[in-house]
């Protein structure tokens, strides 16, 4: 069972059975990941931000890089009319990468690795940005379906065509998170069978390609938390700017 790349995805339950209905609430293991990421989020950043001395600890240094790598994208990609809405994109950010991160430690549970949990994400911030954007514009924002310069001719296919990228935003936006994790941690698992199966004499080829897939896959960890927080401001422009 344990040979199998796919069992490392396995949500199990923890703790008693907890239904109301048919709705199943019980705490599972990856409920206890996400507990675990938002704790150690808010550990490091409580320790980073207690002492704000000159000279930064590593702590601190961590802390204080974040910030200033999220408020720039946010400024370079949704403008100033977004930095009401920092807060939010931080958090995002941080619980993807945290969730990617944790995933690369053996033996724990990649929480992105599952579409209910990356489309549930993508669909809030899909709701979210529509709300803001109604707000904002009232019902001017769907101009934002009705690109400038488009021929009369084109016009009812081209809105036809931005209304379906519009509405596909959640599952885009939800499945190359979740893809890129399991595709990865799958890979990964693959090559580390091989290493075990083919023992001391045989191993080094797979195992020189699982310490390489592991390298990238914390670059790709860190590559689509950022994916997907710069897409969540990407759709904020638009609906605070409304450009297109």
């Amino acid at each position: 069972m344990a040979a199998n790349p796919m069992y490392q995805f396995n949500v199990y339950r923890i703790g008693p059975e907890i239904k109301i209905g048919d709705v199943d609430l019980s705490f599972t293991n990856a409920s206890l990941f996400m507990v675990v990421s938002s704790i150690l989020i808010f550990v490091i950043f409580k320790i980073g931000s207690k002492k704000n001395s000159l000279v930064p600890n590593k702590i601190q240094l961590l802390t204080e890089l974040s910030y200033t790598f999220v408020s720039k994208m946010i400024s370079d990609t949704a403008g100033t009319k977004a930095k009401p809405y920092f807060s939010f994109i931080f958090s995002l950010f941080m619980f993807v990468l945290f969730c990617n991160m944790l995933g690369m430690i053996p033996y724990s549970f990649t929480v992105t690795s599952h579409i209910i949990v990356t489309f549930v994400l993508a669909a809030f911030i899909f709701v979210g940005v529509t709300i803001i954007g109604f707000i904002k514009h009232g019902f001017g924002y769907l101009k934002l379906f009705v690109p400038s310069g488009v021929p009369m001719v084109l016009l009812p296919l081209i809105v036809i065509i931005e209304i379906i990228s519009y509405l596909s935003r959640p599952i885009s936006l939800s499945v190359r998170l979740f893809a890129n994790m399991m595709a990865g941690h799958t890979m990964m698992k693959v090559f580390g069978g091989f290493v075990v199966s083919l023992g001391v004499v045989g191993g080094w080829l797979p195992l020189s390609f699982s310490v390489a897939l592991t390298g990238l896959e914390i670059l790709v960890a860190f590559l689509q938390a950022y994916v997907f927080a710069i897409l969540t401001c990407i759709y904020l422009n638009d609906a605070l700017n409304l450009h297109h």
